[in-house]
């Protein structure tokens, strides 16, 4: 479907493959980038984990202190670290259409979509980490979402990871790297550099929570820290009983900033023992500079 007369490119950061891969840390970090060389920037997503049905399933600007029932987890946390408008909706050329009338933007970036063909887009990129892709089978036999050969009409293939290997040949490949930044408590009162936080926790009784794709992704980073902790790996998206994370016995109760996100309302007393590790997505300067090419294009 062609580009109107000034209307925002759009840019899908998708999945091929089911799971986490990074693809939203690196949205964000697209999304800084692209703000930091003066484009004006949107952003839309489905809203995963938001009550959609009835009157919600109109498109929705997300309110950054909004409940996780009428926006989702990531598209909350995108709004927040972003700062810039997300508008969620079950039917993205209407989340589209709404973000369009609220602001006169440059580029809007889409939160997964490949599969939404009824998305205008301009150009598409498809996330990959480690994992590769799987044993190559669709769903259910195997992790993705359609055939990897897909992948070679897409625009670019970017990978998490300097070192992982592209799942497929494809005549455009890009990196991007995640680094752990900090840890912080939910209620913002104590902060530590993540060596200064991997000290300190040496000994105590710790609790790990992780309600993302790849779970064990998370637990593993602590790991690597020589963080011990007792781990609780939760469902993609899966709410948080305040009661079951209240009664956890652990001194700290360690999670993603995902998770934090679900958090936001619980009990002051609760939300102090909450320490959120933050991380962040560095993508090469040439990915930066091919799509700041083909926007302006």
């Amino acid at each position: 479907m062609p580009r109107a007369s000034g209307e925002p490119a759009v840019v899908i950061v998708g999945n091929l493959l089911v799971g986490g891969t990074g693809k939203t840390p690196l949205l964000i970090a697209l999304v800084k980038a692209l703000t930091a060389r003066g484009w004006r920037v949107g952003v839309i997503a489905r809203g995963h984990g938001s009550h959609d049905h009835g009157a919600r399933n109109a498109p929705r600007l997300v309110r950054r202190d909004g409940a996780i029932s009428d926006f989702g987890d990531e598209p909350i946390l995108i709004a927040r670290e972003t700062g810039r408008p997300v508008v969620v909706g079950r039917h993205r050329g209407a989340a589209l259409r709404q973000l369009n009338a609220l602001e006169a933007l440059d580029v809007v970036l889409s939160d997964d979509g490949l599969q939404h063909v009824g998305l205008r887009r301009d150009l598409e990129l498809a996330v990959f980490d480690s994992r590769g892709a799987g044993n190559g089978r669709c769903l259910p036999a195997g992790p993705l979402r359609e055939p990897l050969s897909d992948a070679l009409l897409l625009d670019a293939i970017v990978l998490s990871g300097a070192a992982t290997p592209t799942p497929i040949a494809h005549s455009r490949v890009f990196h991007f790297q995640t680094h752990m930044t900090r840890f912080t408590t939910l209620d913002d009162r104590l902060s530590w550099e993540i060596g200064e936080f991997a000290s300190q926790m040496r000994g105590q009784s710790l609790d790990a929570l992780a309600g993302i794709g790849t779970p064990e992704r998370f637990f593993g980073q602590l790991a690597e820290l020589g963080i011990e902790a007792r781990c609780w790996p939760l469902a993609d998206h899966s709410p948080i009983d305040e009661a079951w994370l209240s009664a956890l016995p652990g001194r700290w109760l360690i999670m993603t900033a995902k998770d934090a996100v679900r958090c936001v309302g619980f009990d002051d007393a609760l939300r102090s023992r909450c320490v959120v590790l933050h991380i962040e997505a560095a993508p090469e300067a040439a990915l930066i500079d091919w799509l700041e090419d083909r926007l302006r294009g």
